[in-house]
């Protein structure tokens, strides 16, 4: 399992300081750098073959489970499992569902995300994030300003492109509803799935989980600088946020979060534009409630999906 950066205990500290010292200071820190073309870089040839394989794992009564895998950019593979409940009216309505840090598409909170839905009519497509489960090979510290922080941010930008790529094949399977997709995507999911939703209209509705921005404030005293500000440009979900869209966008957030501090999924909600809902849970980021946090995304599901 990948370690969580030491930097993230500090977010909350530095964001408090920055707040502290005035308007000024905080709509610096907020002034996220978009020199680069960041709102194109995740531009692909949509044209590369997916030579994408699916295999029957269970078939129940109830629902069927199938282990897919399909290529991506840059030449990586990626592993997926996609979810078909056997009831309902063909093509499914289909969310795509992102791990956190460290895990992986089969991991036990996924699990429970993954049933929930699929009771209630929806197919589910999970995939590992890039060097994550079945994709794992280096393991490295994830950390955006330590030795391996081009990889770490790679392991980001990957995962866009490797999103993109399952809508490719979303498009490509019959029982699958391509014009009805939703994301749902907690922590690490959560911040990657708000610039993958950015990017890509193809998806629908968008319900991030414990998730924030502001991602140059890990760099600490030097937060300010351009040197942060462009490095973590392309993986800035302040960046992105915003071509979400007139899609309806629903944030889920925990009060007492250790890992994500609140302030940054404050300056995530503000930046969003309508329609736009966040939800506090009185929790910390690993004891959130599955069952109302889930819940909370069925319902907004439902409603716009």
């Amino acid at each position: 399992m990948m370690k969580s950066s030491k930097k993230i205990r500090n977010w909350g500290i530095v964001i408090s300081a920055l707040l502290l010292t005035g308007f000024a200071a905080f709509k610096l820190a907020n002034d996220t750098n978009e020199s680069l073309p960041v709102t194109s870089y995740y531009g692909y040839d949509r044209a590369i073959p997916l030579k994408d394989s699916v295999q029957t794992v269970i078939d129940t009564t109830a629902f069927q489970l199938f282990s897919v895998a399909y290529n991506s950019i840059h030449d990586k593979r990626v592993t997926g499992l996609l979810s078909l409940p056997k009831k309902g009216k063909k093509p499914l309505p289909v969310i795509i569902l992102m791990h956190g840090l460290g895990d992986h598409k089969a991991v036990d909170y996924v699990e429970y995300g993954n049933n929930l839905f699929l009771k209630n009519g929806y197919a589910v497509l999970r995939i590992d994030i890039s060097d994550h489960g079945d994709r794992e090979n280096d393991v490295y510290d994830f950390d955006l300003t330590g030795d391996y922080k081009y990889w770490t941010r790679n392991v980001i930008a990957q995962t866009v492109f490797d999103l993109r790529r399952a809508v490719d094949f979303i498009e490509t399977q019959k029982e699958l509803d391509h014009k009805r997709i939703g994301y749902y995507g907690i922590s690490l999911g959560g911040i990657l799935g708000t610039v993958f939703c950015g990017v890509e209209n193809r998806v629908k509705v968008p319900v991030i989980a414990l998730a924030g921005g502001q991602l140059n404030l890990l760099y600490e005293e030097n937060a300010l600088s351009s040197e942060a500000k462009d490095f973590v440009s392309i993986i800035e979900p302040l960046n992105f946020v915003k071509q979400i869209s007139p899609r309806p966008f629903l944030m889920l957030n925990a009060k007492n979060d250790e890992v994500v501090p609140p302030a940054m999924s404050k300056l995530l909600f503000h930046a969003a534009e309508q329609p736009k809902k966040i939800i506090w849970y009185n929790a910390k980021h690993k004891d959130t409630p599955l069952d109302i946090i889930y819940s909370d995304g069925l319902q907004w599901f439902n409603k716009h999906l």
